[in-house]
């Protein structure tokens, strides 16, 4: 008999081993391909699209970021975009006199309208986007003019926010730390004050394509109140907008922020002003001091000049090498030269003694003996040969060794002077006693003309500089 075919179309073998085994082989491969068939085609199997990886989101359809060129500004060929501009100061951190800048961080927004990204919306709400949705449009390209180095915050995250409203009106802000030059005058330090400014500008864009503004005046400038810094007190800050003309390119807006600052003197007192003064009253102190005593005025002198020398160096290393005089550096170097002439007249002082000694030395070896002298007691201690109402007669003989400052060589040269056996054999001048008491006299000259003097420039620098 032939085969019989079924239902499902499996030949089966009625007749024969050799048929059966044939049979069971074509029935294996039937299932084998039922199993593979299911597999295929069951829905459980199928892969599903990722629709994290989709190629637009639907923000982006909704704003039509692919039916535009969004490297082009907006309205190009047409009138130049207006692109406002506010600013928030959140601090200001340091300020260098040495390197000549400053250092702010500050939330820079930008307003302008472009209607390549109008929505429709029935509520009129906004939508906000971070840094992704930025690099897709459009945005004005604005730098700070005579920054050093400048950078956008980015923690946790870049600290950018876009905002698009349903007409078209944009809002971008940054969150920005910038160190920018200022250009001080110091001819006045520590008594000074500086204006510092901070330009805005677009990059690219001329006046002919972007006009850059203010958006409302001297009101887009917001500072925090609690901003303060240590050697300067902030006075005030104001904006203003000009026109900057480069010769390749042309004329484009520029926006200042100008804040003005005055320094405290009070640190400066303390560790500069204080420490001079203290230095020139120290050194007027061997005024008061023998002239004989050599061992005390020359180091005090010394002291004095070495320790404003310190105090000069000190302050210089803080501050720029500039070319012109500080104020500062008038007070110092004046007072570093009353210092040193308090040394010079000392100088004077042991000089002059040395002269009138040696005069009086040779004034004693061309003098007779005390005996030759009438009398010599009653001689020495006579008012009106002496000038003087008492005196102990053993000191007649001690004529090289003055004990009590002046007045016992002045009393040996009016003895000598009056006299007519020294007369005769010795012609003294008077130039010899004024020696003697000019010796005197620079000292106490000193005592009143080094205090007055220093006191007088005092008057006149205080009331120049404050």
């Amino acid at each position: 008999k032939g085969p019989v075919v079924t239902d499902s179309g499996v030949q089966v073998c009625t007749v024969g081993l050799t048929k059966k085994k044939k049979c069971r082989e074509a029935k294996e491969r039937l299932t084998f391909l039922l199993i593979l068939t299911t597999c295929l085609f069951s829905p459980i199997y199928k892969r599903s699209p990722d629709m994290t990886k989709s190629p637009m989101t639907k923000s982006e359809q909704l704003l039509r970021i692919d039916d535009h060129d969004f490297t082009m500004r907006p309205a190009f060929g047409g009138p130049p975009i207006p692109v406002g501009v506010d600013v928030q100061v959140e601090s200001l951190d340091t300020i260098s006199e040495v390197d000549m800048d400053f250092t702010m961080t500050l939330y820079l927004r930008h307003y302008w309208k472009d209607e390549r990204l109008s929505f429709p919306s029935t509520n009129n709400q906004s939508m906000t986007f971070d840094s992704r949705l930025v690099k897709k449009i459009w945005v004005p390209d604005m730098f700070f003019v005579h920054s050093k180095r400048s950078f956008i915050h980015d923690t946790t995250t870049d600290n950018v926010m876009l905002r698009v409203y349903p007409d078209g009106n944009v809002l971008y802000s940054l969150r920005v730390t910038v160190t920018a030059m200022c250009n001080m005058d110091l001819s006045r330090f520590p008594l000074d004050t500086q204006t510092c400014s901070l330009e805005i500008e677009s990059y690219a864009y001329t006046d002919d394509d972007l006009m850059l503004y203010w958006k409302k005046g001297n009101e887009s400038l917001n500072t925090d109140d609690r901003i303060s810094l240590s050697q300067f007190l902030i006075q005030k800050f104001h904006t203003t907008t000009k026109l900057a003309f480069y010769s390749s390119t042309g004329w484009y807006n520029r926006l200042y922020i100008h804040f003005t600052l005055r320094r405290h003197i009070f640190f400066f007192l303390l560790q500069t002003y204080f420490p001079a003064t203290l230095m020139v009253m120290l050194s007027w102190v061997s005024f008061w001091i023998d002239r004989r005593a050599v061992p005390a005025r020359v180091p005090l002198g010394i002291t004095t000049v070495l320790t404003m020398s310190t105090i000069i160096t000190g302050v210089n290393a803080s501050m720029p090498r500039v070319s012109y005089i500080k104020a500062v550096d008038i007070y110092l170097w004046v007072s570093f030269v009353f210092v040193f002439l308090s040394v010079i007249e000392y100088a004077a002082v042991n000089y002059l003694s040395t002269v009138q000694e040696r005069k009086e030395r040779k004034l004693r070896e061309r003098l007779p003996c005390t005996c030759g002298i009438g009398n010599p007691d009653e001689m020495m201690i006579d008012p009106q040969i002496t000038g003087y109402g008492s005196m102990d007669a053993n000191t007649t003989g001690n004529y090289g060794i003055p004990e009590n400052g002046g007045r016992q060589e002045r009393m040996l040269a009016q003895v000598a002077l009056n006299d007519p056996q020294i007369t005769n054999q010795v012609k003294p001048s008077r130039g010899y006693v004024n020696i003697w008491i000019d010796t005197h006299a620079i000292d106490k000259y000193s005592r009143v003309v080094f205090p007055g003097a220093y006191i007088f420039f005092n008057i006149i620098y205080w009331s120049i500089y404050l």
